[in-house]
């Protein structure tokens, strides 16, 4: 069988073990990773799946992910809900509740909603991590992969001094190989003319794939995200049928609200065994408590 085959063979397949073997043998293996002493299953198959069970690659994209998080404590040792609810509270992102005609999960940013004097890029940025990391569990999200779309109405120069050139390469590591999820599109709405410079300095660190995938719109995008999107999946604001921008936002915050316990546990120990209730609420394992910084 092959990668995309393996894929959408459930978790517990036979002809999976010995993938999740070998991919577990190798981490244990690698120096960076020493000081990781069990890695699950549920794990180490987010990875597989997301470079189609190529052993090699999969163990790449572990190490770059764990590399990552310990060269960004700033962003990925915190991951509470409640430490950002005032700007989840904005409208400021939502994942829509229906997925695309490809079975992707779709994810809306509504930069305009994040006020720069308030909260901080890596607050911001810490946002799009707890999503990421809450959709990579499902199963359906790691085989289709996901698609944003970034409405950036209200960009601002106060947005713009708040991405640097190393945030710009944070950012584009997790976009491109340092995160298990496959991303299928980037769509860019609303984007101003001073936008460009910040897409600039992300752009060069992209890789080629991703950036055939990402679509700027401009402030027509109701005509062409059509191109993308069914209309029946999309909130009226965006030119669908769908349900609001405001109850999707709403919806998606209480979820990430509820999923408090399993996030801070997978900022405490990602690789470990996490089982979780049907409502993402913990029911194994051990959770850190503590409150993130507010800075």
């Amino acid at each position: 069988m092959n990668g995309p085959q393996l894929s959408e063979l459930p978790d517990d397949a036979e002809q999976l073990k010995p993938y999740v073997s070998s991919l577990r043998q190798r981490a244990l293996q690698a120096s960076e990773l020493s000081a990781v002493r069990t890695f699950s299953d549920g794990f180490l198959i987010k990875f597989l799946r997301a470079r189609d069970f190529d052993v090699e690659l999969s163990l790449k994209l572990l190490l770059n992910y764990q590399r990552w998080r310990r060269e960004s404590p700033e962003i990925s040792g915190c991951l509470s809900p409640s430490s950002v609810l005032g700007l989840l509270n904005t409208s400021y992102h939502a994942v829509l509740p229906q997925r695309d005609h490809a079975g992707s999960r779709v994810l809306i940013y509504r930069i305009g909603q994040w006020n720069p004097k308030d909260w901080s890029a890596f607050q911001v940025f810490r946002v799009s991590l707890m999503t990421s990391e809450i959709i990579s569990m499902e199963t359906e999200t790691q085989r289709r992969g996901l698609k944003a779309i970034f409405d950036l109405q209200g960009w601002s120069l106060g947005h713009a001094w708040q991405i640097n050139p190393s945030l710009a390469r944070k950012i584009s590591s997790v976009l491109s190989d340092s995160f298990p999820l496959k991303v299928r599109g980037i769509h860019l709405v609303n984007e101003p003319l001073f936008f460009r410079p910040v897409f600039a300095m992300i752009r060069p660190f992209l890789p080629d794939k991703i950036k055939q995938r990402i679509h700027m719109h401009g402030a027509d995008f109701h005509d062409t995200l059509s191109d993308f999107f069914s209309t029946d999946i999309l909130p009226p604001e965006y030119g669908g049928e769908g349900p609001g921008i405001e109850e999707v936002c709403q919806d998606w915050t209480n979820q990430l609200l509820q999923s408090e316990q399993l996030l801070q546990q997978i900022a405490a120990h990602p690789t470990a065994d996490i089982t979780v209730t049907p409502d993402n609420s913990l029911i194994s394992g051990e959770a850190e408590t503590e409150r993130c910084s507010e800075g």
